[in-house]
């Protein structure tokens, strides 16, 4: 699939490396110092989702793209997707969701920073193969050489660490600020999305109809199957559902803001379109499947997020060394020896009740 014109011109680009300032600089208003503290106290569970991230995610990418035999273009553009780290959109569903919010910033705040090293080594080892179908091409039509541009990826994926430490200083010195700021990135999110897919819409209309059928189910398929996976594995090592359901939906949610940003300044024509293009047909999906996915979680996740709020009040009220005492056969299997699922020391015990 050949684009005939660039998907965005150059004042798109523009507006929209604004707009995704905005969001980053959102996510640093977001987090404080004692988030990167709640880092060093939960090791596990940012472990699991550290492999849930950098593990599966990438290989998923690799699969779908490699099983459906994508383009090149395509399949480095979703294997790129499956290398990112988390965005503060992970976060606000885990909200919704009934997971624990501390350990999806937890994670979002290491994987943005691991993404620097693993990013680079991730690409190189997954592309590879479709690295060199381009660059094939590319000599053949005599057009140049095609390489993954690793400096370029890492200068870009610094940059936009720039906005999120500005964002962080605004909410050390500015609170308010920083809560408007954090709120606003929401919002430019989707208009991001839609300004994206509105611009493709009216000036390449017949796109929608061109794009194979199998990038529609890569761009759908890669956050679902990464929600899929980030359960059940965070499950068979033992986390609790609280944080089985944070890890599922960093898991699955990339950050698309940095995809857009890193496909922009980092590759160019004639694949910066094609990348560009499944970029935003998963950031469009993605907002659909994780609002599905939030709604299961939130319905599912009822019984044992009363059982965590309501230990975590007795705590606060009788006293963090307060045990709670619940009748025999109350509470599942999972939660029988530890009814806070991890938050509050004073309530595991040993023996179930």
């Amino acid at each position: 699939m050949e684009f005939s014109t660039q998907l965005l011109y150059a004042h798109d680009q523009i507006l929209l490396a604004l707009m995704i300032f905005v969001i980053m600089l959102g996510m640093g208003a977001s987090l404080t110092i004692d988030d990167f503290k709640a880092v060093a106290r939960s090791p596990r569970g940012v472990f699991i989702g550290f492999l849930s991230q950098f593990g599966l995610m990438p290989l998923i990418a690799f699969s779908i793209a490699t099983v459906f035999n994508f383009h090149p273009a395509f399949a480095i553009s979703l294997i790129l997707i499956g290398c990112l780290p988390g965005g503060t959109t992970s976060n606000m569903f885990t909200y919704f969701a009934r997971g624990s919010v501390a350990l999806s910033i937890s994670m979002t705040i290491a994987s943005t920073l691991l993404a620097l090293i693993m990013m680079p080594i991730l690409l190189g080892f997954y592309t590879s193969g479709f690295t060199a179908q381009i660059n094939a091409e590319m000599q053949a039509s005599g057009t140049g050489t095609f390489v993954i541009p690793t400096g370029n990826i890492v200068s870009s994926l610094i940059l936009v660490l720039i906005p999120v430490l500005l964002g962080m200083v605004i909410r050390r010195k500015w609170p308010d600020w920083a809560k408007t700021a954090e709120d606003t990135a929401g919002f430019v999110g989707i208009i991001v999305i839609l300004y994206l897919v509105f611009t493709a819409f009216t000036r390449h209309g017949s796109l929608f109809l061109k794009t194979p059928v199998e990038v529609y189910i890569g761009a759908l398929g890669l956050g679902l199957i990464g929600f899929f996976f980030g359960y059940w594995f965070s499950r068979a090592v033992g986390m609790y559902p609280l944080f089985q359901r944070a890890i599922s939906l960093e898991t699955g949610i990339q950050n698309g803001p940095v995809a857009f940003a890193v496909i922009l300044l980092s590759f160019h024509e004639p694949v910066q379109s094609q990348m560009l293009w499944l970029a935003i047909l998963y950031s469009t999906f993605i907002v659909i499947t994780s609002s599905f996915i939030t709604l299961v979680f939130r319905s599912r996740g009822q019984f044992d997020w009363d059982v965590y709020k309501n230990v975590t009040i007795h705590n606060r009220l009788f006293g963090k060394n307060y045990v709670t005492s619940y009748p025999q056969g109350f509470l599942t299997k999972r939660l029988i020896n530890d009814p806070s699922q991890g938050t509050s020391p004073a309530q595991k015990r040993s023996v179930a009740q």
